[in-house]
């Protein structure tokens, strides 16, 4: 039997230097090495820096998405297209669903440290978990999605299960409503919609870039982006991403210890074209913020000052996380191209610590201290068909998938350490330190799921793309069970299996106005919370609707978007006295989407829109609580930033910037008793590109929630989440 102990301090500190060291050291290397001309790489002798030999890689067709993604829109800050997951990219216009993709440049200029932090410019989405836990979770159209459904390249369960690292994602691609029919089920299956991280490839020109940044209080941020193609027409990509950042965060007793390494390999031949990607990531994090629990009819206290922390110092998360993706597609004819891909990923986890449970108004709280180990192993494999092909006056653009899913879970119970501690959310109480050695950090399997499905869609189009229709289905299989974490034996069990069917259309009554509507249906499989007392149980699939109609509008520079949808799906809550998750009701949101994005004039950018939400209790255990509102779904959700380029003639190469994010009011319990109020943030910035030594040089500086406002960010799945205080974010990045 292994014993607990936090593997920290000095062999990931080592680790975290050593990254910090080839963060400085490699765009000097690169750069003295590369510019004496050439390199050879086994027979393959190519020109570094000092010039480029002519010749450029075929692109990848219509039917290939293994090379660069859809170029950006006007503005830099979205992609002009994303991925449908096997029917390729697609662009934005000509999509029958909701769907923006982030880019790089928005990822750099707003200084983004995570998913989370990009996604803060959708008002279809709203955090999960509190700021500063170092875990990602979401809210998209009201319904939660969490970290480990975010897709890496089209692949589920490849990525970080908590917080994967933004360093070496090109963009972030959201899709608001369910993606059953084009990605199949991700790991928790939840239809509110899915998040797809495209990770970033060689590019044309080399490329050295070095960053180092400074958060609050006292966090130190380094960061090195090396990209190069070699090969008479390219054809060979490689790309390095490598991050480190520790120190103080602007949480009382709180500090963070996070180092990431990426590796992108690429190849672009005349048909064939691959791809492959190495991660490690780790992240440690001392007093980490958790989710707080209230008590049944207790109301909300008010939000506590953001920077006090409730959590102990001598709590801890640290995680690490080895991920390996690779994709080969072939073109067997011009217009019809085979693709497979695989990836898999280990991570593991150990967390001591308290999730709070406030008892009173008073903001008192219970913590009862646990540790918590975790092991998840993950595989995943696609294969398939991607063509185009024309019947008399119809095109088809089809698509052929198999995927397969597998995963094993270790997740034992919590083992408690010490007795509870009782405090108060504005003046928290610290005790003597407590530790979990000589605890057992095995991790015998929990549970293991596997995920197969097969799907088949066909996009036709006459009349020159005007009117396009896309239909198609998915049959999917969901095997999920559980076990006894002692003896190993299985303890439950759940197969289940159903065909999800989907249809789009988009019309174009003018060559720049879609009009576009669509019906799918996804298989969920409960996420049951990990403090609940039957947090092993195997629960059974079902089946989730949305129906969805809206418009979109190409001005040339700034495109607009409204949709309507309705979305039904079971729900399962977590009882606060018994700790009892059950699936016992049903829920209803419905909605509509206000969206821009683009650049209404020279050296003005605007992103962002409106989400006016009604979450309505359908069923319920308790047939009062029919018709009340759903629990953690605001009325409102308000995303809008904006970034102006100051006249060369006051100061050239200045940018100003700014966001706006308002929510309203949300319940916390299904009686609609227990709330939160409203609130909003406000974010500034400066950013200032320039050269140095003829280097391009870009500063940035950005304050997040300025007013420094102390808020209670959500409420959803019965959890209180916390928000984010001011934060002061400052970097300079230079290229090589």
């Amino acid at each position: 039997m292994r014993l607990a102990r936090r593997p920290r301090p000095r062999n990931r500190r080592r680790l975290g230097a050593s990254l910090g060291l080839a963060t400085l050291a490699l765009p000097c290397l690169a750069q003295g090495v590369l510019a004496q001309g050439e390199i050879r790489l086994d027979e393959i002798t190519v020109a570094g820096n000092g010039g480029t030999r002519a010749g450029t890689a075929p692109p990848a067709p219509p039917t290939g998405v293994v090379g660069p993604p859809p170029p950006p829109y006007a503005g830099g800050e979205v992609g002009s297209g994303s991925r449908l997951g096997f029917l390729g990219n697609r662009s934005v216009f000509d999509q029958p669903f909701s769907a923006t993709s982030y880019t790089e440049t928005l990822i750099r200029d707003q200084q983004a440290r995570s998913v989370q932090d990009v996604v803060n410019n959708d008002p279809s989405i709203r955090t999960n978990v509190p700021a500063f836990s170092g875990i990602l979770g979401f809210f998209i159209r009201g319904f939660p999605v969490f970290a480990q459904d975010i897709a890496f390249n089209g692949l589920y369960g490849v990525a970080d299960a908590f917080n994967p690292a933004i360093e070496s994602i090109e963009r972030v691609e959201v899709l608001r409503g369910p993606a059953t029919l084009l990605s199949g089920v991700p790991p928790f299956g939840n239809i509110g919609g899915s998040i797809n991280l495209i990770p970033k490839r060689a590019l044309e020109d080399p490329l050295t870039r070095a960053t180092i940044g400074y958060a609050s209080d006292a966090q130190i941020y380094k960061a090195v982006d090396v990209s190069r193609r070699f090969g008479d027409a390219k054809e060979w990509g490689l790309r390095f991403n490598g991050a480190f950042n520790n120190g103080a965060t602007p949480i009382d007793n709180q500090s963070v210890h996070f180092g990431v390494a990426a590796l992108a390999l690429d190849y672009r031949g005349e048909r064939l074209r691959a791809s492959l990607d190495l991660g490690y990531q780790e992240l440690d994090f001392t007093s980490p913020l958790r989710n707080r629990n209230v008590a049944a009819g207790v109301r909300i206290p008010r939000a506590p000052d953001l920077t006090r922390n409730q959590q102990q110092p001598w709590e801890y998360r640290d995680s690490a996380n080895q991920q390996l993706a690779t994709r080969v597609e072939y073109d067997l004819t011009p217009d019809l191209t085979l693709y497979g891909a695989y990836g898999v990923s280990n991570f593991r986890q150990e967390y001591f610590g308290g999730v709070l449970t406030i008892f009173n108004a008073r903001g008192d709280y219970r913590d009862p201290v646990s540790y918590l180990p975790f092991h998840i192993v993950n595989q995943t494999a696609e294969a398939g068909l991607r063509g185009t092909v024309e019947t008399g006056p119809i095109k088809h653009s089809f698509g052929l998938a198999a995927v397969g899913f597998w995963q094993d879970l270790a997740q034992p119970p919590a083992q408690t350490v010490g007795p509870t501690i009782t405090s108060n959310l504005y003046d928290p109480t610290y005790v003597a330190p407590r530790s979990p050695f000589g605890l057992s950090n095995a991790t015998p399997r929990t549970s293991s799921r596997i995920n197969r499905s097969i799907a088949i869609a066909d996009t036709l189009s006459i009349l020159d793309d005007r009117v396009l229709l896309t239909i198609g289905g998915r049959w999917q299989g969901l095997d999920v069970n559980s076990y006894n974490p002692v003896t190993g034996y299985r303890t439950g069990t759940s197969d289940t299996g159903a065909f999800s069917p989907g249809v789009g259309l988009v019309v174009k009554p003018w060559e720049r106005l879609s009009l576009y509507a669509n019906y799918v249906e996804g298989l969920t499989s409960p996420a049951v919370p990990i403090n609940a007392v039957n947090a092993t149980a195997a629960f059974p699939a079902f089946v989730s609707r949305q129906t969805e109609v809206g418009a979109k509008y190409d001005f040339g520079t700034v495109g607009v978007g409204v949709a309507a949808f309705d979305i039904e799906q079971p729900s399962g809550f977590l009882d606060s006295r018994t700790l009892v998750f059950s699936v016992d009701g049903r829920q209803r949101n419905s909605g509509v989407e206000l969206t821009v994005f683009g650049e209404p004039a020279p050296g003005m950018r605007l992103l962002g829109g409106i989400t006016l939400l009604d979450g309505v209790q359908v069923r319920a255990q308790d047939p009062r609580n029919v018709g009340r509102t759903a629990i953690g779904v605001p009325d409102v959700q308000l995303n809008l930033s904006g970034e102006l380029d100051l006249p060369p003639s006051l100061v050239p190469g200045l940018t100003l910037t700014g966001r706006v994010i308002y929510t309203s009011a949300q319940y916390y319990d299904l009686a609609n008793s227990q709330k939160i109020p409203d609130w909003a943030t406000l974010d500034v910035g400066l950013r200032y590109a320039t050269t140095l030594q003829e280097r391009p040089l870009t500063l940035r500086a950005t304050v997040a929630n300025v007013t420094g406002t102390n808020y209670w960010a959500s409420t959803g799945r019965g959890i209180l989440s916390q928000g984010a205080p001011r934060t002061v974010l400052l970097s300079a990045s230079m290229d090589f």
